[in-house]
């Protein structure tokens, strides 16, 4: 195809467009955890950028206060807890696929 005196292929038209597309996913999120997501975006960021930022935990200083001490204390023995069972549970597992008896 000419255009303006340029000659144009398939490849000049779609290659530069290719990259775009490649780097691209979509995910699907509940509306409500869309809204959440969009609440925390910043003006200055992407939701890309907001997702990443939201997604590596909350910051120390967000979270402080939130539990008493007692709470806190409970807390830390209940996530132990599951520690330990899951522990029990993961050798089994992996005694079982390794083909010891336990």
């Amino acid at each position: 195809m000419t255009l303006r005196g340029a000659t144009y292929t398939v490849e000049t038209l779609f290659t530069a467009y290719i990259p775009i597309y490649d780097m691209v996913k979509t995910i699907r999120v509940s509306e409500e955890y869309h809204e959440w997501l969009s609440a925390h975006k910043r003006a200055d960021e992407t939701m890309e950028e907001t997702l990443r930022r939201m997604t590596r935990g909350p910051d120390p200083g967000d979270v402080a206060g939130l539990l008493t001490d007692e709470e806190a204390e409970r807390a830390k023995a209940a996530v132990d807890d599951l520690r330990e069972r899951d522990a029990g549970r993961f050798a089994a597992a992996r005694a079982a696929f390794d083909g010891d008896e336990e």
